[in-house]
């Protein structure tokens, strides 16, 4: 896609050919996938529909799938940025508090305008709450990257904002819903998904890239690791909603009843991030960045916090899920969108 800048396109360099005349130059499958890729996820949407609706008796085993890929997913987009270049993007603090701003004071005062508009049904608004209070930390990254926004800044908040969501969340859902339902979500499952979607990610990441500088089988090894990241995101895109499609039976229009309440959130928090990021006077990647981390929610590394609930709140699960299907779209526009809230020629201070 046009557009795509810094990491997005180094990452390409790799695996896709520039010299289109020679034959030993074309590009590879993986290279096509890159080129792709928002085509790729709403392929991979589509097959997920497909197998869940054909085969719905393979939801729990692929629910079990769901962590390992999306843990696979999160090392190979670590492996992206040098741990140096973190532990650097971590003194930008206008960044970063631009990017807590955005997600927990901002966001929070979002949902809480929609919140009495909201189904009554306490699962599906349980759903929505676990799924719109909690910052992304996967996906945001790629599409970040491909509108010209910093990836590499947000990828060194990613530990931070997940830290801050674990601790806010029950508070959030304490002042949204009071005792009796914020105490239903267990802390443990949010917990787990910390320590083996961030940390166990992280540190091989860095072990892998230690690696690489000290030997060349190393730095092979970690180039051929990272052409993988579309084929994982498809992947996780796949398991996840073949695994939960089914649990829609009996919830279709609790569950639609939600779908504009999404897409009124993507609209609304395009704005609030360009705000915030003006209020903040960031360069335009860091805006842009900004922009996405309001927008994109942590739909993926929240499931395991919707999926250890109570049966009487398994409709929960898919009210995640589902906004995971909106989103995709939602970062198709953003991807378009952001340039023209945030121009080159413009900048985000002005």
């Amino acid at each position: 896609m046009a557009g795509h800048t810094g990491w997005a396109d180094a990452w390409r360099s790799r695996t896709v050919p520039h010299d289109a005349d020679d034959p030993a130059a074309r590009e590879t499958f993986v290279g096509w996938m890159d080129r792709r890729q928002v085509a790729v996820y709403l392929v991979a949407l589509a097959v997920g529909a497909l197998v869940g609706l054909a085969a719905p008796g393979l939801g729990p085993s692929l629910e079990d799938a769901v962590n390992p890929v999306l843990g696979a997913l999160l090392y190979v987009t670590f492996l992206q940025v040098p741990a140096a270049e973190l532990v650097g993007s971590l003194r930008d603090r206008r960044f970063l508090t631009a990017a807590l701003v955005v997600n927990f004071v901002v966001v929070p005062g979002v949902v809480a305008a929609m919140f009495s508009f909201l189904p009554g049904d306490q699962a599906v608004r349980l759903g929505v709450l676990l799924v719109l209070l909690c910052p992304c930390v996967d996906w945001v990254i790629v599409f970040t990257g491909l509108a010209g926004g910093s990836g590499r800044r947000l990828l060194a908040a990613t530990p931070l904002l997940l830290v801050v969501q674990m601790l806010a969340l029950p508070v959030f859902l304490f002042v949204f819903l009071g005792s009796a339902l914020a105490h239903v979500v267990d802390i443990g499952p949010f917990v787990q998904a910390f320590l083996f979607l961030i940390v166990v990610p992280l540190a091989l990441a860095w072990t892998t890239q230690a690696w690489a500088t000290r030997r060349p089988a190393g730095q092979q090894a970690s180039d051929a690791v990272s052409t993988a990241m579309v084929p994982l995101m498809a992947a996780v895109l796949v398991v996840v909603v073949a695994s939960q499609l089914p649990k829609l039976h009996g919830h279709l229009g609790d569950v639609a009843a939600v779908v504009p309440f999404y897409v009124l959130f993507l609209a609304v928090m395009a704005f609030a991030g360009r705000a915030v990021a003006r209020l903040f006077r960031l360069d335009v990647p860091g805006g842009r960045a900004v922009l996405f981390t309001g927008a994109a929610r942590n739909s993926l590394v929240v499931l395991p916090l919707a999926l250890a609930l109570p049966d009487r709140f398994a409709v929960a699960a898919v009210v995640v899920v589902t906004q995971t299907l909106v989103e995709v779209l939602g970062m198709v526009a953003y991807v378009r969108l952001a340039p023209k809230l945030l121009p080159h020629d413009e900048p985000a201070a002005a």
